[in-house]
């Protein structure tokens, strides 16, 4: 029995009281609120790259075969094209690492700053460019400036903590779908600007450099969020004052430099990049890589799909609806995300929702010959077209995964020093296999058509089968966030 030696009355059972005492639950946390100036910034940079990226597809082609780049060869083009499509990832991922670190030391806004600045300066080159050579520096210029988008994977992680986070992160993929929907945009509507509106672009300027005008665009849009970002993005890595002094210590005449004592190795120190190579961060990477390699090769392979004659086992459908599908994409998965991805992480944790959007994979590619089949036999129906909004929904509920492998390569860091390290080694993955992910697939694809693998079906059978096989990769992730499952082993050991 306990006696009541506080002097407090000793408190009996009753009726009422439970038979089971149950462990004392852990309270629940109030959202901390986001600094929502600050993320609308980083949200603003991160939307300039897709644009400057994207603005170039549906012109690029002409521009290769005006340029003579093939020497008249046509088949030659798609080579060209997608070889300058891809030096901006391949680029990227041989500077994204040091700009990482950088970031690290000297803080992320002078690196966002210069990325910022190096799309600004690579798209007006790029519009002036009349040869490939000028092409090729022109992409190889910004995808060596800009290590953007892990540094603001970075920052977003630097203003929100575990309560937060998920909201931080729910509209970094909004804003990329929303740059794949503006870019292709700007680039059909203001190419050759001489032939569209004549009376008003007169001067020969815009007949010699057809495509410098969304290029230009473009341009002004990463120079005018330099200027805000500029005026009003606040640093948030904290430097270090060095202070070259001895230390005099108390129990001894020992002197100490103060450098030296500041050189020591702390809790929040840079870490060496081998040592950053933890089990959490491995993992988290090959999920962003396995993840960042069936989109790219899905987006792809899409407008390929779309724009392939029926006969051949595509749709055939014409550029404006093409571009009127992929448009309405952007404002699905925009709103989608905005709404919901947030509860659902909250509800059903990071990890679950994850393996959702991975799952989302096998279905999404097992349609393409569901809707290759519908189109040869009752053509352009109303079935044929359900087909294809319930892809885009299911695209749409795939595209929840980026943010929550953003929330798992964030929690892996391991300290708040490490945290551009550990994105930028994210997103060197990523980076690799979007810079051969798109030739890979469109060359599959061109090849099951040619030789007729599973009759023209072999590249969807590929990628259905890799979808299934990487959900693997995603089992070792915790249910919410590294740090937060370690918290949780804490909360139990006490």
């Amino acid at each position: 029995m306990h006696s009541a030696q506080d002097g407090r009355p000793q408190q009996y059972p009753d009726e009422e009281s439970p038979l089971l005492v149950s462990p004392e639950r852990k309270a629940v946390k109030t959202p901390t609120p986001l600094p929502r100036l600050q993320i609308f910034i980083l949200l603003l940079m991160q939307l300039a790259e897709p644009i400057t990226s994207n603005c170039i597809y549906p012109f690029i082609n002409q521009l290769v075969s005006e340029l003579d780049i093939t020497g008249g060869d046509e088949k030659k083009v798609g080579y060209y094209a997608g070889l300058i499509e891809s030096l901006f990832f391949a680029t990227e991922a041989l500077f994204i690492m040091q700009w990482a670190r950088i970031s690290d030391r000297i803080g992320r806004k002078p690196v966002l700053l210069t990325g910022v600045g190096g799309l600004c300066i690579s798209m007006l080159c790029f519009g002036l460019s009349k040869t490939f050579t000028g092409l090729v520096i022109s992409r190889c210029i910004v995808g060596m400036l800009n290590g953007n988008i892990g540094v603001i994977k970075s920052m977003v992680a630097d203003l929100t903590d575990s309560t937060n986070m998920a909201q931080g992160f729910a509209m970094m993929p909004v804003m990329w779908a929303v740059g794949g929907t503006l870019g292709p945009l700007i680039g059909g509507q203001l190419a050759r600007p001489h032939d569209r509106w004549p009376d008003v672009f007169t001067d020969p300027f815009w007949q010699y450099y057809p495509y410098f005008l969304p290029c230009a665009a473009s341009a002004v849009f990463s120079a005018v969020i330099f200027c805000v970002s500029a005026a009003f993005l606040r640093e948030t890595v904290q430097k270090t004052p060095r202070h070259h002094k001895k230390v005099r210590f108390a129990s001894d005449d020992t002197l100490v430099d103060a450098d030296a004592a500041l050189d020591a190795p702390s809790a929040d120190a840079n870490v060496p990049f081998r040592e950053l190579l933890t089990h959490p961060v491995v993992w988290s990477v090959a999920n962003y890589a396995s993840l960042a390699l069936l989109e790219i090769a899905f987006r792809a392979i899409q407008p390929l799909f779309f724009s392939t004659p029926i006969q051949l086992g595509g749709l055939g459908l014409p550029p404006s609806t093409i571009g009127l599908i992929l448009g309405s994409f952007g404002v699905m998965d925009g709103v989608f995300q905005a709404l919901f991805f947030a509860r659902c992480v909250d509800r059903w944790g990071a990890k679950r929702v994850f393996q959702i959007g991975m799952s989302m994979f096998v279905l999404i590619y097992a349609l393409f010959p569901v809707m290759s089949v519908i189109a040869r036999q009752h053509g352009l129906s109303n079935s044929l077209w359900s087909i294809v909004v319930l892809q885009l929904s299911l695209s749409v509920i795939m595209d929840m995964a980026y943010g929550c492998v953003f929330i798992f390569i964030t929690s892996a860091a391991p300290n708040r020093r490490s945290l551009g390290a550990t994105n930028g080694v994210g997103q060197l993955a990523a980076s690799i296999v979007r810079a051969v992910g798109p030739a890979g697939a469109t060359s599959l694809f061109a090849l099951s058509l040619d030789h007729n693998w599973l009759g023209g079906y072999a590249v969807y059978a590929f990628f259905t089968v890799l979808s299934c096989l990487l959900m693997f990769v995603g089992i070792p992730l915790p249910r919410r966030a590294w740090a937060s499952d370690d918290d949780d082993d804490e909360e139990c050991d006490k």
